[in-house]
């Protein structure tokens, strides 16, 4: 046993600090906030937008305003009852101050004698968290006839509550400027608060919201939501660019012991599942309990409606989970006075209540909308009966493709040049567009840890076609071989053989086309390897420019044309510099370079060489590593999902079979086209 020494009686109380107030918000904000990134940036407006769609949930407001500022800071305003401004007894400070000042201050903790039955938030910090964060706030109130207001700097008040007139409306007003210091960056992105917002308006039917971004002075672009359908709305926003295969969504509204309940779902002639599961308004990616009763008892009720109307007979043909699910859009909403979220992320809930509750309203109701729309029910049963159809017929060929292929050991493809690392964690594959790019891309690579997978020509759209014929495509065969995950119900992310998967396609249309193509596969298909990180995207270079000797790439035409210039300065700088026979003597080197016939995709501009590539076969071994493999040196793009609906929607666009809606998104989008001729 090691012997002890008296240095470690220098560790005493005095070394034990304790942060007080918002200080431990400032020294770890990524702990409240998530990161101080821009979903940080923004969860900062989130935070002051979900007190006030909790006076909205709770029944005192209907109106929610957010301002972005030319300022740099954002207002964000409610007409519900205005915090309280009276002294509180315990803390002998004005409650306002003590609601953006204190942790765990608020009207959502007090049980049946709280300000709020339900509440969304962040674990209940709030408003004081953005306090911390901001370089500046100011607390507006209208209340009881008057004015009242306190500003923050830090979050340290800068004076004490105070009256500054008298005012017949009610509501609260927080102004907020972020903490430049503790921010990456502070520039909000519209798009991304009106996403945001345009949801939870789903979410709760009947509020107005309105987004003013006043940062361009000239004129204030104004937008509004405010829907009454509440969730079926969201179900028809979701279906838009769909076919639907029956024209009335399933809705209900209901609340069932203590839990509320909302519900849409409607069908169409999709092949995969779209759910959307939240509670308070608060968005689980991974679903719950609310998922799990409303799963079971939808695959209850349509069996049950099969039977009674002879669609089903045998026992043996009753409709799977998997059956049911295949074209479901259901978005599912659930308020609770005490949500249980598994993990910080809030990512699942956890409440074993819900499930009972909202399996025995999908009972119920579900059952009665069949009754009252028998067309509809139809429609829906023949979905799900074509669904059970085709996958019976499909197992054999599926499970000897699966089973017996990517998880028991299946040869890996003759294609793929493994690397002899066999540690996933160290390892990259590199799917390469072309057999001529394959062969440049294994002769550069980093053998022990970077393996090369070319793929001829373009693979299968996945999102017009079933798993199995899906996986009858012998080139996604072989990718889904390559990552050793397997696919559909016996996938596995342990056994996945690569921590980077990289897509390196041409950079020109087709390699546009074949990325895009890659990309859907991975989000229907393999969508964790999204969420985990594993899915990226190579930037080799679109030019190389060279003036003698020496040589730069350059990954844009704003980099091609800098570089350019820069070698004209350097140019003429040297001929200042050198001697009269020097400078002949080069002029007779560059008269020569100009007259030498330019190679395929070269431009030689007076003595400077700029060739353009298309495609990745066109660089030698060398090149490739040096710009695009080359770990210390390549530059990549990491794909990541950052609002669920607005990817499912996109690539149902442009992937899908309706034809109207790409052609809207095309049209829309036409002016901002990247065009390669």
């Amino acid at each position: 046993m090691a012997k002890t020494t008296s240095k470690s009686s220098g560790y005493s109380a005095d070394q034990i600090s304790v942060l007080e107030g918002l200080e431990p918000v400032r020294k770890r904000p990524g702990m409240y906030i998530g990161s101080t990134g821009p979903e940080g940036l923004h969860h900062m407006i989130w935070e002051v937008v979900d007190n006030c769609f909790d006076e909205a949930m709770a029944g005192h407001a209907d109106e929610i305003r957010v301002v972005l500022n030319d300022n740099g800071t954002v207002s964000v305003t409610d007409n519900g009852r205005g915090i309280p401004v009276d002294i509180h007894k315990q803390y002998k400070v004005s409650a306002l101050e003590l609601v953006l000042t204190k942790l765990h201050a608020g009207g959502k903790f007090g049980g049946e004698a709280s300000g709020y039955k339900i509440s969304g938030g962040l674990h209940g910090v709030g408003v004081s968290v953005v306090n911390a964060l901001s370089e500046w706030v100011e607390a507006r109130v209208e209340r009881d006839g008057a004015e009242w207001v306190q500003e923050y700097e830090r979050g340290v008040p800068k004076f004490k509550v105070k009256q500054v007139g008298k005012s017949k409306n009610h509501g609260t007003t927080i102004t907020f400027r972020p903490d430049s210091t503790i921010f990456a960056t502070t520039e909000f992105d519209l798009k991304y608060i009106l996403d945001h917002l345009r949801q939870q308006c789903y979410l709760t039917k009947g509020i107005k919201v309105m987004v003013v971004d006043a940062r361009e002075k000239i004129q204030p672009q104004v937008y509004g939501f405010f829907f009454e359908g509440g969730v079926a709305s969201y179900v028809r926003h979701l279906n838009h660019a769909k076919q639907a295969k029956h024209e009335n969504i399933f809705y209900v509204e209901r609340q069932v012991d203590d839990v509320g309940i909302e519900m849409g779902v409607q069908y169409t002639d999709d092949f995969k599942e779209t759910v959307f599961a939240f509670a308070n308004n608060i968005y689980n990616p991974e679903g719950g309990m609310h998922v799990m009763g409303f799963r079971s008892a939808l695959t209850r009720v349509l069996n049950n409606y099969a039977r009674a109307k002879g669609y089903i007979k045998e026992k043996d043909d009753n409709l799977s989970g998997e059956d049911v699910r295949e074209g479901l859009t259901a978005v599912i909403s659930v308020k609770i006075r005490d949500p249980q979220f598994e993990g910080q992320t809030k990512a699942k809930l956890g409440n074993p209540e819900v499930r009972t509750a909202v399996e025995s309203l999908t009972n119920e109701a579900l059952a009665m909308y069949l009754e009252e729309h028998p067309r509809d029910g139809e429609a829906i049963l023949g979905k799900c009966i074509l669904a059970q159809r085709a996958r019976a017929a499909a197992r054999a060929a599926r499970d000897t493709v699966i089973r017996k292929g990517a998880l028991e050991g299946l040869t890996l493809p003759g294609k793929l040049a493994d690397c002899s690392s066999k540690d996933p964690k160290s390892s990259e594959l590199f799917i390469v567009e072309g057999d001529s790019a394959g062969g440049s891309a294994k002769q550069g690579r980093d053998r022990e840890h970077q393996a090369i997978l070319p793929l001829r020509g373009k693979i299968l759209n996945v999102e017009r076609a079933r798993l199995d014929k899906m996986i009858a495509s012998e080139q996604i065969k072989n990718l889904v071989i390559a990552l050793g995950t397997g696919i559909g119900e016996n996938m596995d992310m342990g056994r996945l053989r690569y921590d980077r998967i990289v897509i390196m396609t041409d950079a020109d249309v087709d390699g546009a086309h074949i990325r895009t193509l890659l990309l859907t596969l991975f989000y229907r298909y393999f969508n964790q390897l999204i969420i985990d990180g594993h899915i990226y995207i190579a930037q080799p270079p679109l030019f190389r420019v060279a003036m003698g000797k020496e040589m730069r790439y350059a990954f844009s035409e704003e980099e091609r044309d800098k570089t350019v210039a820069e070698f004209t300065k350097l140019k003429e700088e040297r001929k200042k510099t050198k001697t009269k026979g020097k400078k002949e003597e080069e002029e007779e080197i560059e008269e020569a370079t100009e007259e030498s016939e330019p190679a395929e995709g070269e431009v030689k501009i007076a003595g400077i060489s700029i060739q353009r590539y298309k495609g990745l076969g066109e660089m030698n071994p060398e090149q490739l590593w040096e710009t695009t493999m080359n770990p210390a040196s390549r530059i990549m793009k990491k794909v990541s999902i950052t609002d669920a609906a607005e990817a499912d929607e996109t690539f149902d666009i442009l992937m899908g079979t309706e034809v109207a809606p790409r052609k809207r998104f095309i049209q829309t989008h036409a002016k901002t086209a990247n065009l390669d001729f």
